[in-house]
């Protein structure tokens, strides 16, 4: 996810909502254990709810994921953008992973 991810590793990125500094691997790996983001680990199943092409180059998806742990499910928005030209052109890049619900609500360990 994080070789994959859209944002610059040099300023701060609103990738899961709020402004957080992504640029080092660690951090970013942090909230995917948290547990919100952790049913994304080797989850049992998912289920693609709606898509929708924003633009030519950018495509949202939302999906439900039923998570390992009893009772763990979560609906998540994936925003998906295409590079063009560069080393990366023609790559489709995740530009952001939202949680359909408050997420940070409860705080997070960061």
């Amino acid at each position: 996810m994080y070789r994959f991810a859209g944002f610059d590793p040099f300023e701060r990125s609103t990738y899961f909502g709020p402004f957080f500094d992504l640029g080092q691997f660690e951090r970013f790996r942090r909230i995917f254990h948290h547990s919100t983001y952790r049913v994304l680990l080797g989850h049992k199943e998912r289920k693609i709810l709606s898509s929708l092409f924003v633009e030519e180059n950018r495509f949202k998806q939302r999906i439900w994921i039923l998570g390992n742990r009893p009772e763990e499910e979560e609906i998540f928005e994936f925003t998906m953008f295409q590079r063009v030209g560069g080393s990366w052109d023609g790559y489709w890049l995740t530009e952001s992973l939202l949680h359909d619900g408050d997420v940070f609500a409860g705080g997070l360990a960061y």
